[in-house]
């Protein structure tokens, strides 16, 4: 079924009227127009969010980019994610954030602002009441882009969008559509609260460290467990 919602939904967007900034109806409006349930239309989000089709702000819904340059195949980033996606597993997507994603924490730790350091704080807190996968799915998102924003540098962070993008879109091919999200004993959980007490300390090499250790966790479950 999954196969069938990210499509139905690009046909909707193509064929809805909506211009750059408008806002989507409500997810249940949506859903019932699509004949989808929640938890598969969240995970269509993702995968249209990390292309740069849609944009989600929360408290205030789910919008068409402003900025929308993306349409599948095209040159832009946007497409090259989408084709990197059709040749990338995802113990791939992990190597490439095992590269990347430590550096980006230890640049972090010199530059994020308190700001950023507050928002990291209620993603980390949010992520551990998430009702579903793909909320989770979402708040961890978005917790590790807020890292590379904080990191100051904008190629790495380009980089960062990019591994990131294609991370969601193999993940949500992985993803089942339950409304169950993980347990409160997940190993991520923890994890994300290391790597936080670190960035708050200033601590460079102990927040890469951190999000080493983190990455390795999330590497080996995915591997020693592959979904049914």
């Amino acid at each position: 079924m999954q196969e069938k919602v990210l499509p139905r939904l690009r046909n909707w967007i193509s064929g809805s009227g909506l211009a750059k900034g408008d806002r989507l109806p409500p997810e249940r409006t949506l859903c019932t127009t699509l004949g989808v349930s929640r938890a598969e239309l969240r995970n269509a989000y993702l995968v249209l969010e990390a292309e740069g089709i849609l944009e989600r702000h929360v408290g205030r819904g789910t919008f068409l980019s402003r900025s929308l340059r993306a349409a599948r195949g095209s040159n832009g980033i946007e497409g090259a994610i989408s084709e990197l996606a059709e040749s990338t597993g995802p113990v791939d997507a992990m190597t490439a954030r095992l590269v990347l994603e430590p550096e980006l924490a230890n640049l972090a730790a010199l530059h994020a602002t308190p700001l950023q350091l507050r928002e990291l704080r209620r993603l980390a807190s949010a992520m551990r009441e998430a009702t579903s996968w793909s909320a989770y799915e979402e708040l961890d998102s978005e917790f590790h882009e807020t890292i590379a924003a904080a990191s100051g540098n904008t190629l790495l962070q380009a980089l960062h969008r990019m591994v990131n993008g294609v991370r969601v879109i193999v993940v949500w091919r992985r993803l089942k559509s339950t409304e169950r999200g993980p347990g409160a004993d997940y190993h991520s959980f923890d994890e994300h609260d290391a790597i936080l007490a670190a960035l708050e300390s200033r601590d460079g090499p102990a927040a890469s460290a951190a999000m080493r250790q983190h990455l390795q966790g999330t590497l080996a479950a995915m591997t020693a467990a592959p979904p049914a």
